[in-house]
């Protein structure tokens, strides 16, 4: 095989390979904790009952302690519109007379000047600049669904820092669905669900990837064109 040929087998190989159905893949940001385990007895006294290790039957059921899980329903509605308009106008007139010396009007015969004509320092100079333009812009964006997320810290102040992360794996691809942010105890329901509008420092993404999502991208070459680097 010659070897010129098998850096294009490679690239075809990897191609193939990449539009291949792959697993979800895990983001290390957003990957679950380890709950806080209690502290063993120091001494066994030989009871039923060990201290740090009771739970009520009447427990509040809201997250409140690292690796407790909470329900985030995704309820995001932004829109946006923007509109500007513009027009520059500009007008200008410059004119300098012929002198005179000893009440004649100074003039002179250039040689390439046929028929006799005399030339003078006369001269006017007049520019105009018109210009207008408009712009809209109009964005609209729904964001709904629900997602699991768990606390990963509690600050002083008794918010919790949240993060989760939903993979899901369909033909043509998968979808990830990840969730981070700070959330006030007092803003989570009896269910023990909060709304994504009253997470603080929210991260909010969605993403893909598979033959679906690299069919909806533009290549590297035509993104050339519209890039800064494009001199026209």
């Amino acid at each position: 095989m010659r070897s010129d040929i098998r850096p294009l087998l490679l690239l075809l190989m990897l191609a193939l390979l990449a539009g291949c159905q792959s697993r979800p893949v895990r983001d290390p940001d957003f990957a679950p904790v380890e709950p806080v385990v209690p502290r063993p007895s120091a001494q066994v006294n030989g009871a039923i009952y060990q201290a740090g290790f009771e739970r009520s039957w009447f427990e509040n059921v809201r997250a409140r302690r690292v690796g407790d899980i909470l329900l985030v329903t995704l309820v995001e509605n932004t829109e946006a519109k923007h509109t500007n308009s513009g027009k520059v106008k500009k007008s200008n007139t410059s004119s300098i007379t012929n002198p005179t010396v000893f009440g004649k009007p100074l003039s002179f015969t250039l040689p390439h000047i046929r028929g006799g004509q005399r030339a003078t320092l006369e001269s006017s100079l007049s520019s105009s600049t018109d210009f207008s333009g408009s712009g809209e812009n109009t964005q609209n964006n729904q964001f709904k669904g629900s997602i699991t997320v768990m606390v990963t810290e509690v600050l002083g102040n008794g918010y919790l820092k949240v993060r989760g992360e939903k993979r899901i794996s369909m033909t043509g691809g998968n979808e990830y669905i990840r969730v981070s942010g700070i959330v006030r105890p007092e803003d989570i329901g009896t269910d023990n669900t909060v709304p994504s509008t009253k997470i603080a420092d929210a991260t909010l993404t969605y993403v893909g990837d598979g033959q679906n999502t690299m069919a909806s991208q533009m290549g590297w070459f035509a993104k050339f064109f519209i890039s800064a680097l494009m001199p026209f």
